[in-house]
């Protein structure tokens, strides 16, 4: 049995408490009129040396797109223009700001524990004989999933009662001056927004909840009794993750930028959260491992989560340059605005973040040999999290703050609060049972496990 110890308990508890406080002054400082936005725009550029860049950008910035498009920055208002507008628009971003950073956070951990999930369901499925012994750590990562889930399904019911302005059609004024939204009314409302959000977690908690039990029960059981009920409900449980995992990149993100679509997108988020949950895997293991418990998993378990790293990370790639190429080579302006807003406002990340996801690991995690070394995968596996953080950043920050944004306090204080409820929640649940499934009719050929 592992115990939770006081060190790492106390640490992840000192991280909420940091994060917290980030997160409080990033709403705290956020502005309440028009003029602290104004002001508060102003002394940021006058601190840069350019006091009128920002002026200067949103008269310029996607001129040859925003009237086809009608973007974020045109439906919020669409029956004002000029300074006033651009001014209540700038109000809008400012205070998006924290809930963004907030947002962006939860919705990344969640991420985590649901990739896990998936990645738990599909080994279940498959009936694979190497991964019985992770699987209590997967079971682990994923009891976060239903408080992570309630924290994002609070932050999407705030929205709706209008306390933020990240998903625009759920303004009446918005939907009543502009045509698209009027045309998705029926699937972009708030009650159905909201109901489906219940049915995909609602789906998600029940499968992990039956799964560990049946898990567990195994390990006292005399037959596989157990086993084939965890085997029966994993392979359906895949069919309704497939579609509800599709379902909820549309409504929890793309829907942000209504006016955007892409039909990659659902399997764009999920090789993100499938690559990042299998990470999660790996460190967690590793740590175990190094503080001498989980002694039946090899070089080899850790040799084949290095290699899920790398191939899916390739995978997400491909999934990227899919979708980025033929939006770019089609050139259509309603399509082609969602790169043109992150290329030119947001350069750093969105660069940095496809080296730190497909560069960095194609390069560390090819050599068969690297894979074997936890230094290695704990390198790797480290920037692909940030990676992908980055990478969630990318998708949600520029419909929610426009260019408005920086790595503040409220971000920095979003990822640690949600980094240490993760740590916490994780190894609290690790602690409540032995480490490895021992009843698990698939246990000795993990055991066994040599590449």
């Amino acid at each position: 049995m592992y115990t939770f110890t006081n060190k790492l308990r106390n640490f992840s508890i000192s991280m909420m408490v940091v994060g917290f406080l980030g997160l409080a002054y990033g709403f705290l400082t956020a502005p309440d009129s028009l003029e602290e936005a104004t002001a508060m725009v102003a002394d940021a550029h006058h601190a840069e040396g350019h006091v009128d860049a920002h002026d200067d950008h949103e008269n310029e910035n996607k001129a040859d797109f925003q009237e086809a498009e009608n973007h974020h920055s045109v439906s919020a208002h669409g029956a004002e223009h000029g300074d006033d507008h651009h001014g209540e628009h700038l109000l809008n971003q400012l205070q998006n700001k924290p809930w963004a950073a907030l947002y962006v956070a939860a919705f990344f951990f969640m991420m985590i524990a649901l990739g896990t999930l998936a990645f738990y369901a599909i080994n279940r499925a498959a009936q694979a004989g190497w991964s019985p012994a992770l699987f209590r750590i997967m079971e682990g990562i994923t009891a976060y999933l239903l408080p992570g889930a309630l924290i994002v399904f609070v932050i999407l019911v705030l929205s709706g009662m209008h306390f933020n302005h990240l998903f625009i059609w759920m303004d009446p004024e918005v939907v009543a001056n502009d045509e698209l939204i009027q045309g998705k009314v029926s699937f972009l409302n708030v009650p159905g927004f909201l109901m489906r959000a219940l049915i995909y977690i609602g789906g998600w908690a029940t499968y992990r909840y039956y799964s560990r039990k049946f898990s567990l029960a195994q390990d006292q059981a005399s037959d596989g009794s157990n086993h084939k009920k965890n085997f029966r409900i994993s392979a359906g449980f895949l069919v309704f993750f497939i579609v509800t995992e599709s379902m909820m990149s549309w409504d929890w993100i793309m829907s942000i930028d209504p006016h955007w679509f892409s039909t990659l997108f659902g399997w764009y988020v999920f090789a993100s959260m499938f690559v990042s949950g299998v990470t999660a895997i790996a460190l967690i293991t590793i740590y175990l491992k190094s503080k001498g418990y989980l002694e039946k998993v090899n070089d080899s378990h850790i040799h084949d989560l290095g290699k899920f790293m790398f191939g899916i990370s390739i995978f997400w790639t491909y999934l990227w340059f899919s979708q980025f190429m033929l939006i770019w080579y089609s050139n259509i302006p309603e399509e082609v605005t969602y790169f043109i807003t992150r290329i030119e406002d947001y350069n750093l990340p969105f660069f940095g973040m496809l080296v730190m996801n497909f560069i960095f690991p194609l390069l560390i995690l090819m050599n068969s040999e690297y894979k074997r070394l936890n230094y290695f995968i704990v390198m790797a596996g480290i920037v692909i999290l940030l990676g992908h953080y980055i990478d969630v950043f990318n998708m949600i920050m520029p419909s929610a703050v426009g260019d408005q944004w920086f790595i503040g306090l409220a971000e920095i204080g979003g990822f640690l609060f949600f980094l240490g409820l993760f740590i916490f929640v994780v190894f609290k649940e690790i602690s409540k049972a032995p480490l490895h499934a021992v009843g698990d009719p698939f246990m000795g050929e993990s055991e066994r496990f040599h590449y």
